[in-house]
């Protein structure tokens, strides 16, 4: 067994039962808890509050958004970085998540637009799809950021170093390292930072096991367009990869035990789950498969009153945090019951020295939540002091039409006790939709019913993305409903709908000119 790294800490020392007992804390009061609220405050355990992270040695389990940033900041400040990585360099996002999927959406708009155009005069014409050649494409898009955003950041920094395997802790400051070859390896860090990310979850249907059925990743890694495919799941992938195959030339069936994108507004899973059928995808909604079986090509899914025949079978039914293998009790890391470690907003862990971002944490499932956690985490780990504010978070479907949420819904506001005035305004009375002859979906905007305040706005329309950037600066700037009335917005923006939405709650929009002020 070869080490690597410093010394340990010797604030940390372990009892005759195996457990660590915490050093000096980070300041008065209690050291850092496991779940939400105030950070500890900067970690000075080692002297080098005010001292950046120079002559620390960080240690980076995972490669990436989170982790990645989390190592060239702690770089930044002075601190010499490990990082292990037991698979592929890049992590979910570049390799089999973000990238892949919403390239495989823009694929499935270009072909649905080829054969259903807005525009008359425009000729409507089956697209040839050649998935194979598309598939080349995305790898090579998705090697080509992984070498730029990735590899070549670990080849140009001298402060942080890749060494490949599978960690486990063996104490709080110590990590076990082993490679494809069996070989071991000690790694012993001042700190350390878990950014495991997470997998796709698989439920336990009867028979679905026993299947050579699709997950996410396998899915955007097939080269071929199902003839059938059943989609299980109506959340954020589910309905991307579902509409994204259908618009490819396949038969699509949504199966989803609850209502489609269950965490939304209600209003939101309705109107696009209307838009998923006009399409001519099948949605079937309260609906639980009580057994799955494949043979002769064919996969049966047995619901209640029915089977549903397919060619493939796509389960998008949530993702795990990959923590199972780390050795967290070991050390007494503290998770939920879904094994998601839970960390305070300086990002620390309940076990001094420690600290978790990304997916394989209780934080949402978010990339640049991600990033901006790792960044944050850096700082703290070398002497600094930053939280994580997640009080205004925008969340993106990449659906067509897409579908952006911040802040509170209706339904959210209302449960919390909130009094709350609402409006929704459809996209037929935003210029720019009337223009682009996509009129489908709304915005509806939240407020606080006595101050006006804006709470939250739910979007379903073409770029709803860059719709909600807006709403979520507005919120975080606490503006109110006439504030955003009474704003200069752009003529023929998608954005302009927000300002117009924000009208509805003093009068009709419908008897105002198409650029009134």
């Amino acid at each position: 067994m070869t080490d690597i790294g410093s010394e340990p800490i010797k604030a940390d020392a372990p009892t005759s039962s195996g457990q660590i007992v915490p050093g000096p804390g980070p300041g008065p009061g209690p050291g850092p808890g496991p779940g939400p609220g105030p950070g500890p405050g900067p970690d000075d355990r080692l002297g080098v509050k005010g001292n950046g992270g120079r002559g620390m040695h960080v240690a980076i389990i995972g490669s990436g958004a989170a982790a990645f940033a989390a190592a060239i900041a702690a770089a930044d400040r002075g601190a010499r970085v490990t990082m292990i990585e037991a698979g592929t360099v890049g992590g979910t996002c570049v390799n089999v998540g973000c990238v892949p999927s919403k390239f495989l959406v823009r694929a499935g708009q270009a072909a649905w637009a080829q054969s259903h155009p807005r525009i008359a005069g425009l000729e409507s014409q089956a697209p040839i799809i050649d998935r194979p050649a598309m598939l080349a494409q995305q790898l090579g898009l998705v090697g080509q950021l992984r070498e730029e955003k990735y590899q070549d950041i670990l080849d140009s920094n001298p402060a942080i170093t890749l060494v490949k395997g599978r960690a486990r802790f063996k104490s709080a400051n110590t990590l076990l390292v082993r490679d494809t070859k069996g070989d071991e390896r000690k790694v012993v860090a001042d700190r350390i930072l878990i950014a495991t990310g997470a997998s796709p979850s698989v439920p336990p249907i009867s028979g679905l096991a026993d299947t050579p059925f699709w997950t996410s990743e396998t899915a955007l890694a097939s080269d071929e367009i199902p003839q059938h495919l059943i989609v299980l799941g109506g959340s954020a992938i589910g309905l991307e990869l579902a509409q994204a195959f259908h618009r490819l030339g396949a038969q699509v069936t949504v199966i989803e035990r609850l209502g489609l994108l269950p965490s939304e507004d209600p209003d939101v899973g309705q109107a696009i789950g209307e838009i998923l059928e006009d399409e001519g995808i099948r949605v079937m909604t309260n609906s639980e498969p009580s057994n799955i079986a494949f043979d002769d090509g064919t996969f049966r899914v047995e619901t209640p009153g029915q089977t549903i025949e397919g060619s493939h079978l796509l389960v998008a039914t949530g993702r795990n945090p990959n923590t199972q293998d780390l050795g967290l009790e070991a050390v007494g890391i503290t998770t939920d019951p879904n094994r998601a470690i839970l960390v305070d907003s300086h990002l620390a862990t309940n076990v001094p020295g420690i600290y978790a971002v990304g997916d394989c944490t209780a934080m949402p499932a978010l990339v640049y939540v991600a990033a901006a956690a790792g960044t944050r985490a850096a700082t703290n780990m070398t002497g600094g002091d930053a939280e994580l504010d997640l009080s205004v978070v925008p969340r993106v479907i990449f659906t067509d039409p897409q579908i952006a949420t911040v802040g509170l819904s209706e339904t959210a506001a209302r449960a919390a006790g909130i009094l709350i005035k609402h409006r929704t305004l459809s996209m037929e009375h935003v210029p720019r939709a009337l223009a682009s002859f996509d009129t489908r979906g709304f915005i509806k905007l939240v407020a606080d019913r006595a101050t006006g305040q804006l709470l939250g706005a739910q979007v379903v329309a073409a770029e709803g993305g860059e719709i909600i950037a807006t709403a979520a600066l507005a919120i975080s700037q606490g503006l109110t409903i006439d504030d955003l009335a009474d704003r200069l917005f752009p003529y023929l923006t998608m954005a302009e709908g927000l300002k117009l939405c924000a009208q509805t709650f003093t009068r009709d929009v419908k008897h105002l000119s198409c650029c009134a002020g």
